[in-house]
């Protein structure tokens, strides 16, 4: 039987990336030469850039609020044209509904854009944004460059579909993720090409819906390279993923890492199971932990990826509390699958999260759990083939394992509190952990946006401002990693 631990998500709202051959060695090392410097030109020019569109005509707009395209309830297609798109908005208005975004589709449309350049300047000027049950955004052979702040490159909300193939998008802006959604969520499919994000707040992927990103290059510079919030999901299949989160959004967290998954209790997810999952490909990250998981129920799947830290002193993961969520129950509670794997680093669980790790399909593990002592409860098992060699002391609460599965290398492993004998089988018990919800903030449906009157504009809001809070107070600071 399973050990469950029930995990109450909700409460108070926390305030808040050629030539022929030849026998001759002289020869051979010049072809090789020359082979290596193809390879590098072709590397180079592997990636869209704005010369490599041919534009026909340039289509502008600098109003505040406005668009310059706008496909409502039709079909719709535009192909070599240039998108200027400058003017502000502000809050929800552009977030949740598309205010202020370049190109935009609603109402069930369907707009289909291939080989066009689309820049904006102002704040909350997003670049593509699909919004609303049925409707679909397919984008292709593209390049998008945003600098304002909240402003993405691709934004997805209310139930939207956004499918993209071989872009490249570059954003500047704090709080400006290239591939974003937010309330509402929906279904976003993105597939080769290039997505760097230099600004503050800005991952690569900032996910409130199930975004798939396969086969492309993926770079943040300052923030995580991706954030999964609530019930949602990122997964990325063959990509190529540096982060480097060296900057911070707010003072919820003293730690910085690459994927970032956790609940704000902002209202702009829903509460719920999170899940991030990792197929081939390679994730660097520069500074920090890999992956940190708060306030939230998660499953983390990775399958034969390559993982490296740089950071000599970050951890592989931490799941802790922070600052969102009801103190002393706003851990990170993680069920980690690895299928022919390989984790280097420790593990960190602290007392109010849990941790399930299953090693399967040979995988190792080579690392320390909870080095400095016991804290959250934290089951291991590693099927036949898998291994475990410890780095440092280690405390766990339940082990299920054959007796060459672990190498002590050294150090101690202690499981609730009795000390493992090398060479010995062992079967223990998982954690199963059970959601409670409490519903969103206010009221206000899990992770939905509030309805459009009559299906027409979003309701005025004084200034632009988020709807006013129960009782009076103020809402949420946008959270660390936000988009």
């Amino acid at each position: 039987m399973k050990k469950q631990v029930a995990v109450f998500l909700g409460g108070v709202l926390a305030v808040s990336l050629a030539g022929c051959a030849q026998p001759a060695a002289e020869t051979e090392v010049t072809e090789t030469a020359e082979q290596t410097e193809e390879k590098k030109e072709t590397e180079e020019k592997k990636y869209l850039s704005e010369a490599d569109i041919t534009v026909n005509e340039t289509m502008e707009n600098s109003g505040d609020g406005e668009h310059v395209i706008a496909a409502d309830g039709e079909t719709a297609s535009y192909g070599n044209i240039k998108v200027v798109k400058s003017g502000e908005s502000s809050g929800d208005e552009a977030d949740f509904y598309g205010e202020n975004s370049a190109i935009f589709a609603t109402n069930g449309a369907t707009l289909d854009l291939k080989e066009i350049v689309v820049n904006t300047d102002g704040t909350h000027a997003n670049a593509v944004f699909s919004y609303g049950e049925g409707t679909t955004v397919n984008i292709s052979d593209s390049v998008i460059a945003t600098s304002g702040n909240c402003s993405g490159g691709l934004m997805t909300t209310g139930g939207g579909t956004m499918n993209a193939s071989n872009l490249t998008i570059h954003t500047t802006g704090n709080s400006s993720a290239a591939i974003r959604s937010d309330r509402g969520g929906g279904t976003v499919n993105v597939d080769g090409g290039s997505y760097t994000t230099d600004g503050k707040g800005s991952p690569v992927v900032y996910s409130t819906a199930d975004i798939t990103v396969s086969n492309a290059l993926m770079t943040s510079t300052s923030s995580q390279g991706i954030v999964v919030e609530g019930q949602n999901s990122v997964t990325l299949n063959n990509v190529e993923l540096h982060a480097d989160n060296n900057s911070k959004n707010s003072d919820k967290s003293d730690w910085y890492q690459a994927v970032m998954i956790y609940q704000s209790m902002s209202g702009d997810a829903a509460q719920g199971e999170a899940s991030f999952a990792m197929n081939g490909g390679t994730l660097t990250n520069a500074n920090g932990d890999v992956f940190f998981v708060n306030n939230t129920v998660a499953t983390i799947d990775l399958n034969d990826a390559e993982i490296i830290n740089q950071d000599a002193e970050g951890n592989f993961l931490r799941a802790a509390a922070a600052g969102w969520g009801n103190e002393g129950s706003n851990g990170g509670h993680v069920t980690m699958n690895a299928s022919e794997q390989t984790i280097d680093g420790s593990l960190l669980v602290d007392e109010v999260s849990t941790l399930n790790l299953y090693l399967k399909d040979g995988s190792q593990l080579n690392g320390s759990v909870n080095p400095d002592g016991q804290a959250g409860e934290v089951y291991v098992e590693l099927d036949e083939g898998s291994t475990w060699t410890l780095t440092a002391d280690s405390y766990i609460t339940s082990l299920t394992c054959d007796a060459d599965a672990i190498d002590l290398n050294g150090h101690a492993l202690y499981i609730n509190g009795e000390e493992y004998k090398e060479g010995t089988v062992s079967q223990g018990e998982a954690i199963e952990v059970i959601i409670e919800s409490s519903g969103g903030p206010g009221g206000m449906p899990d992770g939905q946006p509030p309805e459009m009157p009559g299906g027409g504009e979003p309701p005025e809001k004084p200034d632009g401002q988020p709807p006013e809070m129960p009782g009076g107070g103020t809402p949420p600071e946008k959270p660390e990693g936000s988009n």
